[in-house]
């Protein structure tokens, strides 16, 4: 959620500092009135303003990533109901070739009725869609380059095609939302689950539920958390917190993404690009570097 010359700022200086990746959101428009509560806040209501940038995350991160050279980035998460699957996979195949093994595409659906109903779309469809999306994705962005693929669903029904370019590395996916059914999804269809900002108390029973969901799937190989703990401190004190919450995820056989945003706790105004630059190269030296040499 910040400005454009921002991100083309700050990418290089997450890289410098250590981190693993930066997580992008996705918003298509801001409708003036919506006629939803926002499902994460106490009161319903939507926690940034109108003019919030959200630079699109399939644009912005090719451009990040060409600004940089190991960083890694996620989509946190792109509302693939209200885009086309093939629009999509094409998308994420041509900036997954450009930087290989860089992409993890995190995936949801929207809350906000406004989007489907000017978008043209059906809400009621948006969780059939999302999984027909899903295996889409897998088609084209599976791994192994460009290839031969046909997809017939209820929502999308095609002959043999190619998308090309495509990843010789498979797009990791992993799906948000805290409801059941998306739980169910990342544990059934997902290599991972994203979080909303929440509690590590929140986040233990339904990183629980997942370790079961994937349990009764018979699921196997990594799958990650991806988790935004608001309680997790982001400075030196929270060093023993972080460390201890990796264990104890660790030990549901899950490996734990922590997101951080550290210029909101390191003073001064936390929209401004030196606190920012400030605090991204203060996290790095005084947390990441100590936990990496653990």
């Amino acid at each position: 959620m910040f400005p454009p010359d921002h991100l083309l700022a700050l990418a290089p200086v997450a890289e410098a500092a250590g981190f693993d990746s930066v997580a992008v959101p996705d918003s298509v428009f801001y409708p003036e009135t919506v006629s939803a509560d926002y499902p994460y806040s106490p009161d319903g209501a939507r926690f940034w303003p109108p003019d919030t940038p959200f630079t699109d995350p399939l644009v912005a991160i090719p451009a990040m990533a060409a600004a940089t050279s190991r960083l890694r980035f996620v989509t946190n998460v792109v509302k693939a109901p209200l885009r086309h699957p093939l629009l999509l996979a094409k998308q994420v195949a041509s900036v997954a070739a450009l930087f290989e093994g860089r992409l993890t595409l995190g995936v949801g659906s929207s809350w906000i009725p406004e989007e489907f109903e000017w978008l043209g779309l059906s809400m009621r469809t948006r969780g059939r869609r999302l999984d027909e999306s899903i295996d889409v994705l897998r088609l084209v962005c599976g791994g192994g380059g460009p290839q031969w693929v046909e997809y017939h669903g209820r929502h999308l029904d095609t002959g043999p095609l190619m998308i090309s370019p495509a990843p010789e590395q498979p797009v990791p996916i992993i799906v948000g939302g805290h409801s059941e059914p998306a739980l169910r999804r990342a544990a059934q269809r997902g290599d991972g689950w994203i979080s909303v900002q929440s509690t590590t108390d929140e986040l233990r029973p339904v990183l629980t539920e997942l370790a079961r969901l994937r349990e009764d799937a018979d699921a196997s190989g990594p799958f990650e958390a991806n988790v935004l703990c608001l309680d997790l401190a982001p400075d030196a004190s929270g060093i023993e917190g972080f460390a201890a919450f990796d264990d104890e995820v660790s030990g549901m056989g899950l490996e734990v993404t922590f997101q951080v945003v550290p210029w909101f706790f390191a003073g001064g105004d936390p929209s401004d690009l030196s606190v920012r630059r400030d605090s991204l190269e203060r996290f790095g030296a005084e947390v990441i570097a100590p936990l990496a040499g653990r």
